[in-house]
């Protein structure tokens, strides 16, 4: 099998909208969530949510490009930019070889609710826009990116709930190896509008604790009472390795190991053995020792049930090995789609820096997070091999194995 290699990286977050402003806020402990007072009025239980800023792409796009585009597009045509330009890839490459978009997107709420409610006001469906469909449908991220960059390999959105932008990584490796691919742009976007998220909000998901934002996702917590959404785009440019050697390209990582699996039974309760079959896998795929994982970023979203079922299923693989276990969520609340691939991109920045960021707001443990070493501040700490886990609706689970080069 090939090698799999990361050359790239690109991050459009509330922690910030480059790699180095993200850096820094994952070692300062600094929380992306806000109070969005507008939800309010609407009609949410919680108006808690992390934010990024709409990005101004009138200097780069034409205006018919733009029109396509909802906001996740523009946060993942911000992230792949950057990811381009990290990894060293021009326009000149992207013509010459066939480069493949692999990226992960649940929805496209506003686009949707908007168009339809122009129907309904003007009577005639043909003032829904041009780009209303483009904008409207799922594929919408990879559509766009494709076209805006060039890309003539394979061109897919996947659509995996929360753990969308894992496995958009881990099947874009899978390409590499079996030599199919030889470079795949992958990564995870997500909407923060309110369209996106009022089920969410309808099945009391989310935290109430508005008295204080930056402290209410608590993952792992005792006193957690729900999760944040969050949401922007991260970006990851995947290369075979001997292609990236031969073109010159810094290899910042090499993805090794890749696990999944489906817990096949209640539809949005996270069980225990879904997860731990992932967990082992993606460690048989990878044929690494649990010695050699210095870090696992959880998926811990600050749900009472959640929580507990993945602090049990992490347990029941790694044992009392005492792996840092944290969560990146509690920093900037559940970025949903995106966040498989976001978390990839800050459990690297944080091993470039020798350093695992607190799992902030883990005060009191309960009797199933007592068992892992959850640090509940920054840990200045060399490691070159992560775990990165992420779940979701339906069952869904990924985890994937990632070691320095």
């Amino acid at each position: 099998m090939k090698r799999v290699v990361i050359t790239g990286m690109g991050i459009y977050s509330c922690l910030g909208q480059t790699l180095e402003d993200v850096r820094q806020s994952l070692y300062d402990g600094k929380s992306g969530i806000i109070m969005d007072e507008a939800r309010r009025a609407t009609g949410f239980r919680s108006c808690l949510t992390g934010t990024v800023p709409m990005p101004d792409l009138k200097a780069e796009l034409n205006r018919h490009s733009r029109a396509m585009m909802p906001e996740q597009a523009l946060y993942a045509y911000c992230a792949t930019r950057d990811a381009f330009r990290h990894a060293g890839v021009d326009a000149d490459l992207l013509a010459r070889e066939n480069v493949g978009v692999i990226y992960g997107n649940d929805s496209s709420a506003e686009a949707v609710v908007k168009s339809y409610e122009r129907v309904k006001q003007m009577k005639d469906t043909t003032m829904c826009g041009v780009g209303s469909i483009f904008q409207s449908m799922n594929s919408t991220v990879t559509m766009n990116l494709g076209c805006l960059f060039h890309l003539r390999g394979i061109n897919l959105t996947l659509s995996a709930a929360c753990a969308s932008g894992s496995h958009a990584i881990g099947l874009g490796a899978l390409l590499i190896r079996d030599g199919l691919e030889t470079m795949v742009v992958t990564g995870g976007a997500q909407e923060i509008n309110q369209f996106g998220v009022a089920s969410f909000d309808g099945i009391s998901a989310f935290s109430t604790r508005e008295d204080e934002p930056t402290k209410a996702s608590r993952p792992f917590d005792k006193n957690r009472d729900g999760l944040v959404p969050s949401g922007g785009a991260a970006t990851v440019v995947l290369e075979e390795y001997e292609h990236a050697v031969r073109r010159g390209a810094h290899i910042i990582a090499e993805v090794i190991g890749y696990g999944f699996s489906s817990n096949g039974d209640h539809i949005s309760v996270p069980n225990v053995d879904g997860p731990a079959r992932s967990l082992r896998m993606a460690i048989e795929n990878a044929g690494v020792k649990l010695s050699d994982i210095g870090y696992i970023n959880a998926h811990a979203t600050s749900t009472p049930v959640g929580d507990t079922n993945e602090a049990k299923a992490i347990y029941s693989v790694i044992g009392d090995s005492m792996i840092p276990v944290t969560s990146t969520k509690s920093q900037t609340g559940h970025e949903m789609w995106m966040a498989g691939a976001s978390e990839v991109v800050y459990s690297i920045l944080m091993m470039q820096n020798d350093f695992i960021a607190p799992n902030l707001n883990f005060e009191t443990p309960d009797e199933d997070s007592a068992l892992l070493n959850i640090p509940a501040m920054r840990l200045d700490t060399h490691f070159d091999t992560f775990l990165s886990n992420s779940f979701g609706f339906g069952g869904t689970n990924s985890t994937l194995i990632i070691r320095a080069l």
